[in-house]
């Protein structure tokens, strides 16, 4: 008996002494390992990194920045559903367990003893605790010494944190892949928009059980490329969640019998023809808060674009470049392809823009007669690759008369790529189609805020994405001419004033010769009002009347209107010889048909961090007494508009008006068809390079511009009330469709008196026509004529200005 006493004591001090080893052993183990555990304290002040969003005018998305594509969600705000569809597929016992699941370490055990030899990779027990342990602190290698720190992290965490916030972490921060190409994505709320088109509210049972399938090898588990592998994962997390008791079986069942659904969704501006417009914001966010804060600081950005207003603008535009690039005649194919094989294969090849539809790339299969059958560029599916499908048209005659070819057959031949366009009303038929060679631009402000409607910077922004309407510096040619006028206006000049149109020569200082600037039409034709000047675009007249007031003055005044920072003070600026951009001009436009107030154009009405707070505004307007909590018969709200007044608002009326008798009886009279209240300014430069014309409605301003990128004559007799005002007129026409016809509104202290346009004096009866005075002015009691000489006669030189300053050359002909 007490040997066997003795046996059990030795048995019981040999355990007890492997205990203490053991758990020496252990206890070493966990502080060898705890010494350089990452600090976890930091998720307390954890910020993923998330997209930043833009958003048109409407609510509707255009545009999307990031590395990684998430939308931040607390957990309070993810749906039970979801929650428990991740529970199930991923960590059954979250709610249990202290960080590590030792029933689900046994569960491992056991299969992976099942299936050793079976070439089957090894089952995972890591607990959703574990994985936020791993996928915030530690690298993903697969070891024994990651999964000790990989434990040890998660059980700090679960000292530390809420099971709920722990779940968040892990819900906002996982890959869940790629339904197509571009679209990663990081966290359950990008996914759910990304492969469903949803918020997560808005998900149903299969597809939350599809979103937590995912996890496990989102690749492996991609909707088109393994589709029956992804049904059977989530017909598993179903299972999982009957099995749970989240689900009914009827209803787990009813749900494994849907197909997938997946249905990517599409983020591009492209949809409302954005891409210049998107593609500015994103700089702009860029330079004003660096590339970090855009891709991964979860801004949201309310952008002023109006959609259809913006699809207006590309389609105005567009049919303007094209008018004039088939007015020039069929260039040939845009390159030639060998059709051996499946020629839907190689045309998929081909790159395509996509901001041009309706227009479609193609490729000639056959001619007979004067038809030709033309195969279209494949579509691609949601995986990103070719359809099977293949598309055709018929390009018959009609389809190419522009192209001054007799017989479709002079036009294309077998293996020409080319664009065409579907014919409406006649399906299966086509018209050919050229990308055109000259580009310009169009924007449409807000005269009154700013806010830029719409934008577009070219003819397509896949094609070339310089920005002609902020980044292309170019005379604006007669389209400044307003402002000179303005300036002289807003001096003492009235509308009747006259002005010499007769030849002038500048003598420009010792060896530079004399300047002799010359009217379009190399015609003069003599004494007339500044709305003459202005109305026919007279260089002779606007000389004259920029020598006269000064071209300091006109430096200063194009400075307050942004039309230039720093002016050149020589007379062959006044003719618009110096360069800007049409969204410059286009603003200082506003700022005339506005009464004279600063506005500053803007691609952003309001940007919000990740929490919601605005970072910016727009709009800076003060509202008093908008702030109260309760009526207590305090006066109503107003807005305080503290905006500075660059010109008199009487002297601005005066313009609007004389600028909308260039539309009525001008140099821009093809406006005249829209059929409401109208004005603007056209613009041509030297040799046609440049064409612009600038206008505004009461309530909406544009701003156009065409010309080539490589400056080069549009025409010996191009003009732009030829090129540029038929594209106003073709945005104005819809814009107003479905507005009335609003007259200028005329402010308070004008005084509207009819006078003969001839000489500007008082007419009797119901001749002439009415023009704007300021209080104290009137037409003049006599005919006096600025430029002409005290006897009568007319000078033909003037002195040198500026002390030998130059006055500038080549600047003769511009209208």
């Amino acid at each position: 008996m007490r040997f066997v006493l003795r046996i059990f004591g030795w048995l019981f001090a040999a355990g007890a002494i492997a205990f203490v080893i053991g758990a020496a052993v252990f206890g070493g183990l966990i502080w060898h390992y705890s010494q350089d555990l990452p600090d976890y304290a930091q998720l307390r002040n954890y910020e993923p990194p998330v997209m930043t969003r833009v958003h048109a005018g409407d609510g509707s998305l255009i545009a999307e920045y990031a590395r990684e594509r998430r939308l931040y969600l607390p957990i309070q705000a993810v749906p039970k559903l979801v929650v428990d569809a991740y529970i199930s597929a991923e960590d059954k016992n979250f709610y249990k367990h202290m960080g590590v699941d030792p029933e689900g370490l046994a569960r491992a055990a056991i299969s992976n003893y099942r299936n050793r030899g079976a070439n089957r990779r090894p089952q995972g027990a890591s607990t959703i605790t574990q994985q936020v342990a791993k996928n915030f602190f530690l690298s993903p290698e697969q070891s024994i010494e990651r999964k000790i720190r990989e434990a040890l992290v998660a059980l700090r965490l679960e000292s530390t944190y809420s099971k709920d916030k722990i779940l968040e972490l892990y819900l906002n921060e996982i890959y869940l892949g790629a339904p197509a190409p571009g679209q990663g994505s990081y966290g359950i709320a990008a996914a759910a928009l990304n492969y469903f088109g949803k918020s997560v509210h808005e998900l149903n049972l299969q597809e939350a059980a599809y979103l937590a399938a995912l996890p496990k090898a989102p690749s492996d588990l991609h909707p088109f490329r393994n589709r029956d592998r992804a049904i059977d994962r989530r017909n598993y997390v179903i299972d999982r969640m009957v099995e749970n008791g989240y689900v009914k079986k009827e209803v787990g069942e009813q749900a494994k019998k849907q197909p997938l659904g997946v249905n990517p969704r599409t983020v591009s501006p492209n949809q409302i023809a954005a891409g210049y417009f998107a593609e500015e914001i994103r700089r702009e966010l860029q330079d004003r808060y660096g590339e970090k804060k855009l891709l991964e600081g979860g801004l949201s950005v309310r952008a002023t674009v109006d959609p259809k207003t913006q699809l207006m603008a590309r389609k105005a535009l567009v049919d303007g470049l094209v008018r004039f690039d088939e007015a020039r005649g069929w260039r040939g194919a845009v390159q030639k392809l060998d059709l051996g094989g499946d020629w839907g294969a190689t045309l998929g090849e081909l790159p395509v823009l996509g901001d041009v539809a309706p227009w479609r790339l193609g490729v000639v299969l056959e001619v007979s007669g004067d038809s030709a059958r033309i195969g279209l560029h494949p579509l691609r599916d949601n995986a990103g690759h070719l359809n099977k499908e293949r598309q055709t048209l018929t390009l018959a005659g009609d389809g190419i008369k522009w192209t001054r070819r007799a017989r479709v057959s002079q036009a294309v031949s077998v293996g020409d790529v080319v664009y065409v366009e579907p014919l409406d009303g006649r399906p299966g038929y086509a018209r050919l189609r050229q990308l055109p060679e000259v580009n310009g631009a169009i924007v449409v402000m807000d005269p009154f805020s700013g806010r830029v409607l719409a934008m577009v910077g070219g003819f397509s922004h896949d094609q070339s994405e310089f920005n002609r309407a902020t980044q292309a510096l170019r005379q604006p040619g007669s389209s400044f001419k307003p402002f000179v006028y303005a300036t002289a206006l807003d001096n003492g000049y009235t509308p009747s004033s006259i002005v010499l149109d007769g030849p002038i020569e500048i003598d420009q200082g010792p060896g530079l010769g004399m300047w002799r600037p010359e009217n379009y039409d190399g015609k003069s034709t003599g004494p007339h009002t500044l709305r003459y000047g202005i109305q026919f675009s007279k260089n002779l007249m606007t000389v004259r009347l920029a020598k006269d007031v000064g071209m300091p003055l006109i430096a200063e005044y194009a400075r307050r209107f942004g039309v230039y920072d720093d002016l050149q003070p020589v007379l062959s600026m006044s003719l618009g010889a110096g360069e800007t951009t049409v969204m410059r001009m286009t603003a200082a436009y506003s700022m005339l048909v506005n009464g004279g107030k600063r506005i500053r154009p803007t691609l952003i009405d309001r940007i919000q961090d990740r929490w919601g707070t605005t970072i910016f505004r727009h709009d800076q307007r003060v509202c008093e007494g908008c702030a109260a909590e309760k009526w207590t018969n305090q006066p109503e709200p107003r807005l305080i508009d503290n905006r500075e007044q660059v010109l008199d608002p009487l002297t601005a009326y005066q313009m609007v008006s004389i600028l909308e008798g260039v539309v009525n009886a001008g140099t821009a009279t093809v406006v005249k068809s829209v059929g409401k209240p109208l004005a603007g300014k056209t613009g041509t430069t030297n040799d046609a390079k440049d064409v612009w014309f600038v206008g505004f409605s009461p309530d909406l301003a544009v701003g156009v511009y065409m010309g080539f990128d490589k400056p080069k004559s549009l025409g010996t007799s191009a003009t732009a009330g030829q090129y540029a005002a038929p594209i106003f007129r073709d945005f104005m026409t819809v814009a107003l469709k479905e507005k009335p016809a609003t007259p200028f509104r005329v402010p308070a202290g004008i005084k509207l008196i009819r006078v003969d346009p001839k000489s500007g004096m008082r007419a009797g009866g119901e001749g002439g026509i009415l023009e704007a005075f300021k209080p104290g002015t009137a037409p003049p009691d006599t005919y006096s004529v600025i430029g002409a000489s005290a006897d009568g006669g007319t000078p033909y030189g003037t002195a040198p200005i500026g002390s030998g300053r130059a006055i500038g050359s080549g600047t003769g002909g511009l209208y």
